[in-house]
């Protein structure tokens, strides 16, 4: 049954129908004319002064964002790539997309971000021709693939950055690639003032239709690496070195191009291009929005002890809600607690399963849940309450009374 008030809605208006009209009557549908400009206004919403021009380019999603900057990264067999084990399962198939393998690393106490620690110690463990984790008990080398470590996909889980400084540092002591995983992250900053996705060698960043900016499907690349820009930029397009829009409409030679690589179709079609420009210019009012609820819900729920409220910063985009329920002062579990507010009528959400649970990876590299006590503890105590920016005052009072109801009920 469809809830009363569902986890997530997107937020469109008049302009994004105008827009997707414009595109329909232009005669023009694939990527074009629109796709370009939103990726000139995409990367001048994130430039910084005084750096070099960082260049954006629209894919279909940011899955394939990923998976194009791992390749044009190197990633391939005998390669590892170290993933968090909190995130959606796209962060890591990526990597099997290219024959590497993934060492999966805990997120930090307390947090939903990759634990700089852990990833220190697998990223020497690896550089030393050991297999990724030390043995549970006894002796021996230990277990998990072994192999090259080439790159690293920290995830800024929930709109609320990485600890970016500690994550390079490790990335340049030991020579790994940083993929900035940006697909909640737009837009955040920082603590120095910079956007989450824009610090790494690549972000990527997502317009799925429950993100700040929503085209339904669709995603960006940025990258200041012009070599890195170049092979996505060819890659996302079949491996042309031409794209279509130039060919169709170049007066010269308009039907020639050359293979140069066996790429991909990963591009991003105007009428979804033409929503993301709208929705651009709204990005910042959408942020306030969702920043105005997160300060309901906090204020709601500060106080009580059988809560802790999700960490955020000053740059948090609060993509997410993820309310942690403490066990020690609970008598119903988590599985009850979403169920009984599905019962009343409230979408909800858990992100996420953790990937080392998940009879692929689980059965692949011989992994257990308590690998990642981190991850696990996150996961069986966190659920993510629906914020979205067209939520309106007694939608936002009724989620925080049905918590609150619940809570309240005998016996909890």
């Amino acid at each position: 049954m469809k809830p009363d008030i569902p986890f997530a809605l997107p937020f469109m208006g008049r302009e994004e129908e105008d827009a997707a009209l414009r595109v329909l009557r232009s005669g023009w549908l694939t990527t074009g004319k629109e796709a370009f400009a939103f990726e000139t206004e995409f990367a001048r919403f994130l430039d910084t002064p005084g750096r070099v021009p960082l260049t954006a380019l629209a894919v279909n999603s940011a899955t394939s964002g990923l998976h194009l900057a791992l390749e044009a990264c190197g990633v391939g067999p005998g390669d590892v790539v170290l993933v968090p084990s909190y995130t959606f399962t796209s962060t890591a198939e990526v990597v099997r997309y290219l024959g590497a393998d993934i060492a999966f690393v805990d997120t930090s106490p307390g947090r939903f971000h990759i634990d700089p620690p852990a990833l220190e110690r697998t990223l020497e463990r690896l550089v030393r021709g050991l297999p990724a984790y030390p043995p549970r008990t006894g002796s021996g080398e230990g277990f998990g693939p072994r192999g090259k470590p080439r790159a690293m996909i920290p995830v800024h889980y929930g709109g609320l950055p990485c600890d970016m400084d500690a994550i390079m540092a490790a990335a340049g002591r030991y020579g790994v690639r940083v993929i900035e995983d940006a697909a909640h992250s737009f837009p955040s900053r920082l603590s120095g003032g910079e956007w989450a996705g824009t610090i790494g060698d690549v972000g990527v960043f997502s317009f799925y239709a429950t993100k700040t900016v929503a085209t339904g499907e669709g995603g960006m690349a940025v990258s200041r690496d012009e070599k890195l820009s170049r092979r996505i930029a060819v890659m996302r397009s079949h491996g042309i070195d031409r794209s279509v829009w130039n060919r169709y409409t170049d007066r010269k030679a308009s039907w020639y191009y050359e293979v140069v690589a066996p790429g991909f179709k990963y591009n991003l079609p105007d009428i979804l291009a033409a929503i993301g420009r709208v929705q651009l210019t709204r990005s910042l009012d959408l942020l306030k929005k969702r920043e105005a609820i997160a300060a309901r819900y906090d204020a709601a729920f500060r106080d009580d002890e059988r809560l802790r409220l999700p960490p955020s910063g000053p740059g948090d985009a609060r993509h997410l809600y993820p309310l942690r329920l403490c066990p020690e002062t609970l008598s119903i579990s988590r599985d009850a607690f979403i169920g009984a507010l599905q019962d009343r009528g409230i979408g909800v959400s858990v992100h996420f399963i953790p990937l080392h649970t998940m009879p692929y990876y689980k059965e692949r590299y011989a992994l257990e849940a308590e690998d990642f006590p981190e991850s696990m503890r996150n996961f069986e105590q966190v659920i993510s309450l629906p914020i979205w920016p067209g939520m309106n005052d007694a939608q936002v009072k009724r989620v925080i009374e049905t918590v609150k109801a619940i809570l309240n009920e005998p016996g909890r």
